[in-house]
């Protein structure tokens, strides 16, 4: 399990203290030879995987910047690693950003250094979980809903529900779900519980399923311990996820469009969707560490990171959407559309992961992430 940090009382309020941050820098200089990233897995790829998807070699030819990725399977464990320190770049998303700005572990950045940042998604350029006090902490890298993987030899039909790893019932293959499902191991994973409930229980009045009250909190703590009845296993290794579906008969869970792409990719019988309740999902941006030794190189990175020779293999590879709309254009390796596939169109339905916060703008107040963290580890644990 990645190690889960609370988060103090005080934290968010840490935001509106931006101002003393060091001023992002002016110019750029001669690039230092190297840079540090931390990234979610399949987000940084120089063609290991397959030799047609590399957005890294060029890079690095071309600026002579060499490229040293970390990968990183939940927020919380990005955000240990920043505090470790010895990294230039990370890849977070928006359950982890703010936690960084307010802990004064990533920078200002300056957009008049990144030319291409004009031409980003105006839904995106100054999206809250990366812009405070009109500020830029980070260049968006890519967004994307957390979807219902599923196995089509047992669903012939794509699962309408979330019902299907939340509640025990009999799959369409005539068996139990008990023990074929997964959850995720993290605890902003108590969002997507909420948001079933807002539609299954809409009298708890959920209206953001990352404000939670009091009363919200505990119907959703007790579908989640019912839930741990019928859990294979809480996953955070993409590469584990996907071997659990090829070898330990786990046939539903929510997932990423990686791991559905690559499933996929080895003609494996699987397939995702959006279920009826709707979908949480992540906004990653590239935010650069309060203590960065690499700033040149990172800055390089960063331009390149919104090109479409990026954006375009990197949406395919990793089931993602671009954050430049130029790039849906764009031609990728595999010929794909990969805008269409992977729900350009859908931004407005997704909830965007944020980390939840003791003020809240749908009620008085509302449960911290804190208290999310412990208790999801209790769960997990079987209290």
């Amino acid at each position: 399990m990645s190690q889960k940090r609370a988060i103090t009382a005080g934290l968010f309020a840490a935001c509106t203290a931006a101002s003393t941050f060091a001023a992002p820098p002016a110019a750029l200089g001669k690039g230092e030879g190297q840079l540090n990233i931390i990234a979610w897995a399949g987000y940084i790829e120089r063609g290991e995987s397959d030799k047609a998807y590399d957005w890294v070699t060029g890079f690095e030819k071309e600026t002579g910047c060499k490229i040293n990725a970390k990968s990183a399977a939940t927020s919380d464990e990005m955000v240990s690693l920043m505090k470790q320190g010895g990294y230039d770049l990370v890849t977070a998303s928006g359950d982890a950003s703010l936690r960084l700005v307010a802990s004064k572990l990533v920078q200002e950045i300056n957009p008049a250094l990144i030319p291409s940042y004009k031409n980003v998604d105006a839904r995106l350029q100054n999206a809250s979980w990366h812009t405070v006090g009109g500020k830029h902490y980070g260049v968006p890298y890519q967004w994307g809903p957390n979807v219902l993987m599923y196995n089509t030899d047992v669903f012939k039909k794509a699962p309408e529900s979330w019902s299907v790893v939340f509640e025990e019932q009999k799959l369409p293959d005539g068996k139990s779900n008990k023990g074929r499902v997964q959850a995720y191991d993290g605890a902003i994973y108590l969002a997507d519980a909420a948001l079933y409930l807002m539609s299954k229980k809409p009298e708890l009045g959920i209206k953001d399923p990352y404000e939670l009250n009091e009363k919200q909190y505990a119907a959703v703590l007790e579908l989640l311990r019912g839930q741990k009845k019928l859990v294979h296993r809480y996953w955070h290794d993409a590469t584990v996820q996907m071997n659990d579906f090829k070898n330990e008969g786990v046939v539903a869970s929510g997932s990423w469009g990686y791991q559905v792409n690559a499933l996929a990719g080895e003609k494996k019988p699987i397939a995702s969707t959006l279920p009826k309740e709707g979908v949480t999902g992540w906004a990653d941006t590239t935010m650069l560490h309060a203590s960065a030794k690499n700033t040149n190189c990172a800055y390089r990175w960063m331009e390149h990171s919104l090109s479409n020779q990026v954006q375009a293999p990197l949406a395919e590879w990793f089931g993602a959407n671009p954050v430049i709309a130029a790039a849906c254009k764009a031609k990728a390796p595999g010929g794909g559309d990969f805008c269409k596939d992977n729900g350009y169109d859908r931004f407005t339905q997704v909830k965007f992961w944020k980390t939840p916060q003791a003020k809240c703008t749908t009620q008085g107040s509302c449960v911290p992430y804190a208290k999310w963290t412990m208790d999801y580890i209790g769960i997990m644990g079987g209290r």
